[in-house]
Protein backbone atom coordinates (compact mmCIF):
# COMPACT_ATOMS: atom_id res chain seq x y z
CA UNK A 1 0.00 0.00 0.00
CA UNK A 2 0.71 3.49 -0.63
CA UNK A 3 0.00 6.49 0.90
CA UNK A 4 0.90 10.18 -0.76
CA UNK A 5 0.62 13.48 0.84
CA UNK A 6 -0.92 15.91 -1.30
CA UNK A 7 -1.42 19.22 0.85
CA UNK A 8 -2.73 20.22 4.33
CA UNK A 9 -5.33 17.30 4.79
CA UNK A 10 -5.36 15.35 1.69
CA UNK A 11 -4.05 11.58 0.99
CA UNK A 12 -4.20 9.58 -1.68
CA UNK A 13 -3.98 5.75 0.10
CA UNK A 14 -3.13 3.66 -3.00
CA UNK A 15 -3.64 -0.58 -3.06
CA UNK A 16 -3.25 -2.80 -6.51
CA UNK A 17 -6.83 -2.08 -8.08
CA UNK A 18 -8.36 0.55 -5.90
CA UNK A 19 -7.08 4.42 -4.74
CA UNK A 20 -8.99 5.93 -2.02
CA UNK A 21 -8.62 10.29 -1.92
CA UNK A 22 -9.63 11.71 1.68
CA UNK A 23 -10.30 15.57 1.87
CA UNK A 24 -8.90 17.15 -1.44
CA UNK A 25 -7.07 20.76 -1.54
CA UNK A 26 -4.88 20.94 -3.71
CA UNK A 27 -2.07 18.85 -5.50
CA UNK A 28 -1.98 15.94 -8.11
CA UNK A 29 -3.14 12.45 -7.95
CA UNK A 30 -0.34 10.03 -8.30
CA UNK A 31 0.36 8.81 -11.96
CA UNK A 32 0.07 5.44 -10.99
CA UNK A 33 -3.91 5.59 -10.02
CA UNK A 34 -5.01 5.99 -13.82
CA UNK A 35 -6.87 2.66 -14.59
CA UNK A 36 -7.49 2.24 -10.75
CA UNK A 37 -11.15 2.53 -9.12
CA UNK A 38 -11.41 5.48 -7.51
CA UNK A 39 -12.82 6.66 -4.14
CA UNK A 40 -13.02 10.35 -3.25
CA UNK A 41 -14.14 11.09 0.69
CA UNK A 42 -14.69 14.57 1.41
CA UNK A 43 -15.69 14.92 5.41
CA UNK A 44 -17.03 18.45 5.11
CA UNK A 45 -17.63 21.40 3.08
CA UNK A 46 -14.90 23.88 4.13
CA UNK A 47 -12.56 24.52 1.00
CA UNK A 48 -9.71 23.41 2.21
CA UNK A 49 -11.49 20.16 2.96
CA UNK A 50 -13.25 20.23 -0.36
CA UNK A 51 -12.59 21.32 -4.08
CA UNK A 52 -15.54 20.66 -6.53
CA UNK A 53 -12.46 19.91 -8.64
CA UNK A 54 -12.86 16.42 -7.88
CA UNK A 55 -16.22 16.05 -9.94
CA UNK A 56 -13.81 16.74 -12.98
CA UNK A 57 -12.31 13.10 -12.11
CA UNK A 58 -15.41 11.53 -13.29
CA UNK A 59 -14.50 12.13 -16.88
CA UNK A 60 -10.78 10.26 -16.59
CA UNK A 61 -11.95 7.62 -13.88
CA UNK A 62 -14.18 5.21 -12.48
CA UNK A 63 -14.96 6.87 -9.65
CA UNK A 64 -17.60 6.90 -6.67
CA UNK A 65 -17.70 9.93 -4.23
CA UNK A 66 -18.41 9.81 -0.45
CA UNK A 67 -19.50 13.17 1.24
CA UNK A 68 -20.60 14.74 4.55
CA UNK A 69 -24.61 15.81 4.04
CA UNK A 70 -23.27 18.99 4.67
CA UNK A 71 -21.71 19.50 0.87
CA UNK A 72 -24.52 20.78 -0.63
CA UNK A 73 -23.90 19.58 -4.30
CA UNK A 74 -25.60 16.54 -5.34
CA UNK A 75 -22.17 15.31 -7.20
CA UNK A 76 -22.46 13.12 -10.61
CA UNK A 77 -25.83 11.28 -11.03
CA UNK A 78 -25.14 7.01 -9.30
CA UNK A 79 -21.69 7.58 -8.13
CA UNK A 80 -22.03 9.72 -4.76
CA UNK A 81 -22.93 8.80 -1.91
CA UNK A 82 -23.97 11.29 1.29
CA UNK A 83 -23.04 10.81 4.90
CA UNK A 84 -24.00 12.01 7.88
CA UNK A 85 -22.50 11.16 11.50
CA UNK A 86 -22.51 8.21 13.36
CA UNK A 87 -23.25 5.99 10.50
CA UNK A 88 -22.08 2.51 9.06
CA UNK A 89 -22.38 1.75 5.45
CA UNK A 90 -21.26 -0.50 3.18
CA UNK A 91 -19.79 0.83 -0.59
CA UNK A 92 -18.25 -1.33 -2.59
CA UNK A 93 -15.79 -3.50 -0.18
CA UNK A 94 -15.65 -0.67 1.78
CA UNK A 95 -17.00 -0.85 5.21
CA UNK A 96 -17.46 2.91 6.31
CA UNK A 97 -18.28 4.32 10.08
CA UNK A 98 -18.41 7.69 10.19
CA UNK A 99 -17.99 10.32 13.47
CA UNK A 100 -19.44 13.52 13.91
CA UNK A 101 -16.92 16.51 13.85
CA UNK A 102 -15.99 19.09 16.37
CA UNK A 103 -16.54 21.66 13.83
CA UNK A 104 -18.29 20.86 10.77
CA UNK A 105 -19.41 16.96 8.95
CA UNK A 106 -17.69 13.62 10.04
CA UNK A 107 -14.84 12.09 9.94
CA UNK A 108 -14.20 8.81 8.58
CA UNK A 109 -13.39 4.79 9.68
CA UNK A 110 -12.77 3.07 6.56
CA UNK A 111 -11.65 -0.91 6.53
CA UNK A 112 -10.98 -2.57 3.12
CA UNK A 113 -8.85 -5.38 2.12
CA UNK A 114 -8.01 -6.08 5.64
CA UNK A 115 -6.70 -2.43 6.55
CA UNK A 116 -8.43 0.22 8.68
CA UNK A 117 -8.09 3.57 8.00
CA UNK A 118 -8.78 6.90 9.74
CA UNK A 119 -9.39 10.46 8.81
CA UNK A 120 -10.10 13.22 11.32
CA UNK A 121 -11.35 16.00 9.08
CA UNK A 122 -12.00 18.51 11.26
CA UNK A 123 -12.23 16.40 14.65
CA UNK A 124 -9.96 17.92 16.65
CA UNK A 125 -9.31 18.93 20.45
CA UNK A 126 -9.57 22.70 18.97
CA UNK A 127 -8.77 25.14 21.82
CA UNK A 128 -8.78 28.53 21.19
CA UNK A 129 -7.79 30.76 23.93
CA UNK A 130 -9.82 33.73 22.44
CA UNK A 131 -13.50 31.63 22.83
CA UNK A 132 -13.14 31.23 26.52
CA UNK A 133 -13.20 28.69 29.21
CA UNK A 134 -16.37 27.27 28.57
CA UNK A 135 -16.52 26.68 24.56
CA UNK A 136 -12.68 25.02 25.11
CA UNK A 137 -13.89 22.80 28.36
CA UNK A 138 -16.86 22.02 25.92
CA UNK A 139 -14.51 21.29 22.90
CA UNK A 140 -12.28 18.81 25.45
CA UNK A 141 -15.04 17.16 26.51
CA UNK A 142 -16.97 16.53 22.39
CA UNK A 143 -13.50 15.57 21.47
CA UNK A 144 -13.05 13.33 23.67
CA UNK A 145 -16.59 11.61 23.32
CA UNK A 146 -15.75 10.91 19.66
CA UNK A 147 -12.58 9.29 20.44
CA UNK A 148 -14.08 7.08 22.58
CA UNK A 149 -16.26 5.61 20.16
CA UNK A 150 -12.94 3.85 18.17
CA UNK A 151 -11.52 2.54 21.53
CA UNK A 152 -10.76 -1.05 21.27
CA UNK A 153 -10.57 -0.34 17.29
CA UNK A 154 -6.80 -1.46 15.39
CA UNK A 155 -6.16 1.45 13.38
CA UNK A 156 -3.17 0.95 10.68
CA UNK A 157 -3.10 4.61 9.40
CA UNK A 158 -4.70 7.49 11.04
CA UNK A 159 -4.80 10.95 9.21
CA UNK A 160 -4.71 13.66 12.33
CA UNK A 161 -4.90 17.70 13.07
CA UNK A 162 -1.69 19.00 14.18
CA UNK A 163 -2.79 22.75 13.68
CA UNK A 164 -0.02 25.05 14.10
CA UNK A 165 -2.30 27.81 15.06
CA UNK A 166 -3.14 26.24 18.13
CA UNK A 167 -0.12 27.44 19.78
CA UNK A 168 0.99 25.06 23.14
CA UNK A 169 -2.42 23.20 22.23
CA UNK A 170 -1.54 22.11 18.98
CA UNK A 171 -0.44 18.52 19.92
CA UNK A 172 -3.35 17.37 22.01
CA UNK A 173 -6.01 16.32 19.98
CA UNK A 174 -3.37 14.07 18.38
CA UNK A 175 -1.94 13.01 21.56
CA UNK A 176 -4.83 11.96 22.92
CA UNK A 177 -5.76 9.95 19.86
CA UNK A 178 -2.29 8.01 19.65
CA UNK A 179 -2.89 7.56 23.75
CA UNK A 180 -6.90 6.17 23.31
CA UNK A 181 -6.73 3.83 20.13
CA UNK A 182 -4.56 1.54 18.83
CA UNK A 183 -3.00 2.90 15.86
CA UNK A 184 -0.05 1.58 14.02
CA UNK A 185 1.19 4.77 11.73
CA UNK A 186 -0.26 8.27 12.51
CA UNK A 187 0.19 10.70 9.84
CA UNK A 188 -0.19 14.70 10.83
CA UNK A 189 -2.13 16.87 8.73
CA UNK A 190 -3.57 20.20 8.57
CA UNK A 191 -0.45 21.53 8.83
CA UNK A 192 -0.64 24.49 6.27
CA UNK A 193 2.30 23.77 5.17
CA UNK A 194 3.91 24.19 8.23
CA UNK A 195 6.48 21.23 8.15
CA UNK A 196 8.33 22.20 10.82
CA UNK A 197 5.22 21.46 13.41
CA UNK A 198 5.92 17.72 12.88
CA UNK A 199 9.57 17.78 13.81
CA UNK A 200 8.77 20.38 16.90
CA UNK A 201 5.81 16.58 17.79
CA UNK A 202 8.74 14.70 17.16
CA UNK A 203 11.00 16.41 19.62
CA UNK A 204 7.85 16.83 22.10
CA UNK A 205 8.05 15.36 25.00
CA UNK A 206 3.81 15.51 24.33
CA UNK A 207 4.99 12.16 21.53
CA UNK A 208 7.13 9.93 23.82
CA UNK A 209 6.47 6.51 24.29
CA UNK A 210 4.51 6.43 20.28
CA UNK A 211 6.91 8.41 18.47
CA UNK A 212 7.98 6.17 16.29
CA UNK A 213 4.85 5.29 14.87
CA UNK A 214 4.42 9.45 13.37
CA UNK A 215 4.95 9.77 9.88
CA UNK A 216 7.52 12.85 9.20
CA UNK A 217 6.05 14.55 6.63
CA UNK A 218 8.07 17.54 5.52
CA UNK A 219 6.78 18.44 1.31
CA UNK A 220 3.84 18.00 -1.07
CA UNK A 221 3.18 14.79 -3.08
CA UNK A 222 5.61 13.25 -0.49
CA UNK A 223 4.86 9.01 -0.95
CA UNK A 224 5.51 6.36 1.73
CA UNK A 225 5.38 3.03 1.24
CA UNK A 226 3.26 0.59 3.91
CA UNK A 227 4.06 -2.78 4.44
Amino acid sequence: MRVTYLYHSGFAVEFEDIVMVFDYYKGELPGSAKGKKLYVFSSHYHKDHFQYRVFDWAEEYDVTYILSKDIRTRGPEGRTVKVKKWQEIQVDDLQIKTLRSTDVGVAFLVRVKGVTIYHAGDLNWWHWEEEGPDYNKKMEKDYKEEISRLEGEHIDLAFVPLDPRLSEAYGWGADYFMRHTDTRYLFPMHLWGGYKTVLRFLEDPLSEGYRERIVKIEKRQQSFEIG
